[in-house]
């Protein structure tokens, strides 16, 4: 039990090294491997979501050095939550690759897992260092995954990705630098219990460090004016890997609320809530933004990528609404629309099988065989990352909204309400057209991946589930929003005994 929070890192990890080294295995043997990893995966996190869900907080110190001096993992209800949701989000991913998709390109299953061990790492580690070192993994693979099966659109969205991010890299080893030598330490906990103390004339070099992490994260999670890669990225992607990427927007978002709340929460003076003005304003206006786009859309993934950067403006609402009850719901909506994006993601790739040369296009095609059942699972989908009842997504907003204050209502629910109005109208002439409106011709009979359906129905099927389950999945997300507002107890289970001085301040301080 005790090794427990190093098994999601571990396990993506050994399989991603022996999915590399066996390359010339046969198909259905990788497949295999990876499948039940990734379902051995989701065991483990939802092994973890049990265990912490009474308010513990597991520690694991690697090499048993105590923090701040080693390297820890930390397993709360937030992290064991985001790493469970990843991996139920990655199972429909691969089992949905496992239909044709892996064999666009060589070595998808292996930096698949090598991408999940470094999300996984980064829900879970204590420490900023670490966090970039996760970062990079992630990143690393994902590069090569964003460009899996080639293709002009996919090589031109790919290096529009790796240099942006490159760029967040190098700003958040600048950050870490600045923060380093202001403060003293990258543990998290540690860094948490120092910032109280800083003397006067270095919180202005804190201050910059923090806002320029606050950039960084703001790039990974798609904020305006920084999510214009996002849509070519996405709808460019193969179908799997987009689906996985909509787990990548919400480390951005994992990252700000524990960064934001842990270290410069309540408890940092002058340096607390740096975050939240821009977060909330931020959100309204990538919340704008995506609401308008997703009428434009000309393509079904695109429209999906816009439906993304409407749920990442939601989210970000909802951290920049700082009280525990809008984070509750805030992370119950995360919940929603991570998994209804990534069916979505899986479901156009399916309906671009059925049409053709024509793909995920919304123009007139030929007619084909499936269209009753694509088309419901689309309206499902489309329906419920729009908002509209009885689905997940208008319990999702509905409970965000409930928790405005009157100022925050009067920006919030017209924007929420007009985002999902534009996503009815959209997904409405995207149906009509893509369902109803034939051309002439001979009616497609292009065989269903068994595969690639079952992937995309297990993630959509979050929509009536997380209805069913609201009860229990809400009071969980109450829950985790309430833990990690208390910093004090992460800290005391990260650091023990250990007292903690700032570079400048006295022991007496403390």
């Amino acid at each position: 039990m005790q090794h427990l929070p190093i098994f999601p890192v571990l396990l993506p990890l050994v399989v991603a090294i022996i999915l590399l080294r066996k390359r010339e295995g046969a198909d259905p043997v990788r497949r295999t491997i990876s499948i039940t990893a990734t379902a051995l995966l989701a065991v483990v996190g939802f092994w973890l979501v049990t265990q912490v869900a009474g308010g513990e907080t597991l520690v694991y110190r690697l090499g048993n050095w105590q923090a701040p001096y080693g390297i820890v993992l930390v397993a709360d209800r937030l992290s064991a939550m985001m790493v469970f949701l990843t991996a139920l989000l990655a199972l429909g991913s691969i089992i949905h690759a496992s239909g044709g998709e892996d064999n666009q390109g060589s070595n998808f299953h292996g930096l698949f897992h090598l991408q999940l061990m470094g999300i996984n790492g980064a829900f879970l580690t204590g420490d900023l260092f670490n966090l970039f070192v996760f970062f990079e993994v992630l990143l690393l693979a994902s590069y090569a995954l964003l460009m899996h099966g080639g293709g002009k659109a996919r090589v031109q969205a790919g290096v529009h990705y790796v240099v942006l991010n490159l760029a967040g890299s190098s700003l958040f080893l600048i950050a870490l630098g600045v923060l380093y030598g202001t403060i003293g330490t990258l543990n998290m906990a540690d860094m948490a219990e120092r910032v109280s103390q800083l003397p006067a004339d270095r919180q202005g070099l804190v201050r910059a460090g923090a806002l320029l992490l606050l950039v960084v994260f703001g790039l990974k999670a798609a904020i305006l004016p920084l999510y214009f890669w996002l849509p070519r990225a996405y709808s460019s992607a193969p179908a799997p890997i987009a689906a996985l990427f909509s787990i990548m927007t919400k480390v951005g978002i994992y990252a700000i609320l524990r960064v934001f709340t842990l270290i410069f929460g309540e408890q940092a003076g002058g340096l607390a809530h740096l975050a939240q003005p821009w977060l909330w304003w931020g959100g309204l206006a990538t919340l704008a933004m995506a609401t308008l786009a997703v009428l434009s859309a000309r393509d079904l993934r695109m429209q999906i990528s816009y439906f993304t950067l409407i749920s990442i403006g939601t989210l970000l609402c909802g951290l920049g609404m700082e009280s525990t009850d809008s984070r509750g719901a805030m992370l119950f909506y995360l919940v929603h629309t991570t998994l209804i994006n990534g069916g979505l993601f899986l479901l156009a790739d399916l309906i671009a099988d059925q049409r053709g040369k024509v793909g995920t296009r919304i123009v007139r095609s030929r007619a084909f065989k499936y269209t009753t059942l694509l088309s419901a699972l689309y309206m499902m989908g489309t329906v419920s990352s729009a908002g509209l009842p009885p689905l997940s997504g208008a319990l999702a907003k509905a409970w965000l909204m409930s928790t405005a204050t009157l100022s925050e209502g009067l920006w919030l629910w017209p924007l929420l309400l007009l985002s999902g109005l534009a996503g009815v109208v959209a997904a409405s002439r995207a149906g009509s057209t893509v369902f109803w409106r034939h051309s002439n011709g001979e009616r497609v009979s292009e065989r269903l991946s068994r595969s690639k359906l079952v992937g995309a129905v297990l993630l959509l099927s979050a929509a009536p589930l997380l209805v069913i389950l609201a009860g229990p999945i809400g009071g969980y997300t109450q829950a985790t929003a309430e833990q990690v507002a208390a910093t004090e107890q992460y800290r005391s289970a990260v650091l023990g005994n250990v007292t903690s001085v700032a570079p400048g301040a006295s022991a007496d301080a403390d």
